[in-house]
């Protein structure tokens, strides 16, 4: 029986909203329980690493926060990020109900075991972990595959590429490995730069053209590629380590910025400050190619630290695209008017504070514990003003009585 909507259309039956909301599709649990991970665990780690708080997750509170920062939230925004849009991309039905209940529901086992270890054997930890990203590439397959979608085909090797990097990140921890975790960790950070950079490339124009309501700017086929191709060789130069000069190395990540920044400039950032969920997707790419301009200069011995090349990208690149883009993506696929709250229009500027703050953190010893301390509470609170202003959405049906 077919059902007439709010704005008059009638939805078929297919179409129409079934099962518990908050299971209907992937970006609801995974958005939301994503940015709520994300304000609970920086906090709590920034508290720890200044000797405030005893806590002894698994591998140890440095191993806790790196990995869960990177494969506990980004990948939970990646993957629910994916889970949902493929159902636009192949008209096929995405993951829902039972089999998404079981799929979060791993992860979210996997986070609470690594935050209270004593509660498993390290092997089920371990094991629950990561089951998780072959899991969720599974089921991205099956829609891309039914609908012949191959296209999109080469999202699956990159989320089991994600996968080998978790492997090896327990594999060093326990010194099976000639490199430690931390360098690991560097690879997964650029494996999520360069997903940065694809996906950007594919929404960005055109959230800009209909968020500010101006022309849509064509892209340069050739410049995209030579971005993502160039930041592909950095995600390989990265796992190769200090095998190749670091000269070369460098210079690949200088022109990887700077052929970035191009596409960004080409976007027209200028056009978008009055549009609140639209500016600052433009600002996190530009942090983003700060972070490889950046990491250029730390492999030519320009900068000391490699601290601060990785906090401009995972602060200011991943963190702020990704409170942007669930914000974004929550208000379209429940069927609700695109524009930000006040909340989080001040959400988003927190988190510009934020990325300076750490990023001050970085480069200067003075004060190093408070600002730590200052960049971690406007991070959870940014996050906290998602988890808050959007657990009615996430857990209500959409507006337009539709699915998903």
């Amino acid at each position: 029986m077919a059902v007439l909507l709010p704005s008059g259309q009638i939805a078929e039956p297919s179409e129409q909203a079934r099962g518990w909301p908050f299971m209907r599709l992937a970006f609801r649990p995974l958005f939301w329980l994503g940015a709520l991970f994300a304000m609970l665990s920086i906090p709590l780690w920034a508290l720890t690493y200044t000797g405030n708080l005893t806590f002894t997750p698994f591998g140890s509170s440095h191993f806790w926060h790196i990995h869960e920062m990177l494969f506990g939230f980004a990948v939970a925004i990646i993957t629910g990020f994916l889970l949902t849009a493929v159902q636009n991309w192949s008209g096929v039905p995405s993951v829902k109900g039972k089999p998404l209940f079981a799929l979060v529901l791993i992860w979210l086992s996997a986070r609470l075991l690594m935050a209270f270890p004593h509660l498993a054997p390290n092997w089920v930890i371990m094991t629950l972990d990561l089951a998780y990203l072959p899991l969720a590439a599974f089921f991205l397959a099956i829609p891309i595959i039914k609908a012949a979608l191959w296209r999109n085909l080469f999202f699956i090797p990159i989320l089991l590429a994600m996968s080998g990097l978790n492997a090896l990140m327990y594999t060093a921890l326990y010194g099976h490995l000639a490199i430690n975790f931390l360098d690991i960790s560097h690879v997964m950070v650029m494996m999520i730069t360069l997903v940065m950079v694809i996906m950007g490339g594919r929404v960005f124009p055109m959230f800009t053209a209909n968020g500010t309501h101006t022309q849509r700017v064509a892209n340069i086929p050739w410049l995209d590629k030579a971005s993502i191709i160039s930041v592909l060789l950095c995600v390989a130069l990265t796992l190769i380590g200090d095998r190749v000069a670091q000269q070369f190395t460098g210079s690949l990540f200088l022109i990887a910025g700077v052929l970035n920044f191009i596409r960004a400039l080409r976007w027209r950032i200028w056009v978008t400050f009055g549009t609140a969920l639209v500016w600052p997707l433009h600002a996190s790419y530009w942090a983003l190619c700060c972070g490889l301009v950046l990491m250029g200069a730390y492999h030519f011995g320009w900068l000391t630290s490699i601290s601060t090349p990785i906090h401009a990208i995972t602060v200011g690149g991943m963190g702020l695209m990704i409170l942007a883009m669930i914000s974004r993506v929550s208000l379209g696929h429940t069927g609700r008017m695109i524009k930000a709250s006040k909340p989080m229009s001040f959400a988003f500027l927190l988190m510009v504070v934020t990325l300076l703050v750490r990023l001050l953190a970085s480069l200067t010893d003075t004060h190093y514990s408070s600002l730590i301390l200052l960049s971690a509470a406007l991070w959870a609170i940014s996050y906290a003003l998602f988890v808050i202003g959007y657990g009615k959405i996430v857990f209500s049906a959409r507006i337009d009585g539709r699915d998903g």
